[in-house]
């Protein structure tokens, strides 16, 4: 195309000219593609969900993601260059391994990725995962996952925080469900665990932002040969909640819509 437009606006030049800057042409973009790769921005979030007294480290092969150990019910972000392929470590003391995840493959988009690690049963020290690919949307989601290892059973529930000076406040309280993943409206909610005789056994506050991404996870293990670690909630990110303070707004749906019932795993 670059040749048949230099005839056309140079036609009067001679033959030779032409010849000429065709071949320059050539030699210039030898090599060259029109065609680019598309580059990608994948955000990884890794939560330590696995009750033990040792944090941990984080590594993708060689490379070493924690600046320092990340303890239990601790979350970091990462923005490593991830491939398909490769696999993402955790080590006590830098030496001996946890366990290890495998990335079998990533999304063609940008997009916020969560690996959570956790305790695979109540009698070994086995790890298990938990993954999550976020969608870019427009408002806050919520990804919930039941990491606790126990005999005790519980509902996560999600609720407005009680305004203490207002006694006239109505709190809406709704049912979240493990496995899923659902768009929140922008607020400042609270979220229980709500035990099989109605108390509650845990609670935690979820400052809900646009076009942020939660994971709202129960943690917790009931050992049967070391120690025990209560159930509690965690949540990751905490977001400000200082520019809902003072703010009087309507009150939307607490949930603007269930996006998934069953979380979008980025591994194998």
């Amino acid at each position: 195309m670059k040749y048949l437009a230099l005839s056309l606006l140079f036609a009067s030049a001679s033959a030779v000219s032409v010849d000429q800057t065709s071949k320059q042409l050539r030699q210039q973009h030898a090599g060259a593609s029109f065609i680019s790769s598309l580059q990608f921005t994948h955000v990884l979030r890794v939560c330590n969900a696995y009750p033990f007294a040792h944090p941990l480290d984080v590594y993708i092969g060689k490379e070493k993601l924690t600046e320092s150990p990340m303890a239990y019910k601790k979350c970091a972000e990462f923005r490593p260059t991830l491939k398909a392929g490769d696999k993402i470590d955790f080590k006590v003391d830098d030496t001996s391994s946890a366990g290890s995840f495998s990335v079998a493959e990533l999304p063609s988009n940008d997009a916020t990725l969560v690996l959570v690690i956790y305790r695979h049963d109540t009698i070994s020290t086995g790890v298990a995962f938990e993954s999550h690919v976020f969608s870019n949307l427009l408002n806050a989601q919520v990804a919930v996952v039941d990491t606790y290892k126990g005999a005790a059973k519980a509902t996560p529930r999600i609720q407005d925080i009680q305004k203490h000076h207002d006694a006239n406040h109505e709190i809406r309280s709704e049912e979240l469900r493990f496995d899923s993943v659902m768009a929140v409206n922008p607020g400042m909610y609270q979220v229980t665990l709500e035990g099989a005789d109605g108390k509650v056994a845990a609670k935690h506050d979820l400052v809900a932002v646009e076009k942020e991404s939660y994971m709202v996870m129960r943690v917790g293990l009931e050992s049967e040969g070391g120690q025990s670690y209560p159930q509690e909630i965690m949540i990751f990110p905490q977001s400000d909640p200082r520019q809902f303070s003072g703010a009087v707004t309507a009150m939307p749906p607490i949930f603007a819509t269930v996006l998934a019932m069953v979380a979008m795993h980025f591994v194998a």
